[in-house]
């Protein structure tokens, strides 16, 4: 496979396997434990679940920007090269 590709899809991998733990992790906190819902008044919970969400939601789309960002080389190398 060409070098280029296979860091295209490297990234493609990274990008969805990091945004799926995102917001699996996200959603384990905040819908199951509840700590997105406010019930009655703002609790303590609520606040450090809501600082976490926009923090971690900044770092990824820090990150994801970080590593679209840079350019994709295409290498000079082919599968004859190699033998």
């Amino acid at each position: 496979m060409e070098p280029g590709v296979r860091e295209y899809l490297r990234r493609i991998v990274m990008t969805l396997s990091v945004g799926l733990l995102w917001m699996a992790s996200n959603t384990t906190a905040g819908i199951m434990y509840g700590y997105a819902f406010v019930e009655g008044k703002i609790k303590t919970g609520n606040i450090i679940y809501y600082i976490w969400f926009v923090t971690s939601l900044g770092l990824f789309l820090w990150y994801e920007y970080r590593l679209w960002t840079k350019p994709i080389e295409a290498g000079d190398e082919t599968d004859s090269d190699k033998n």
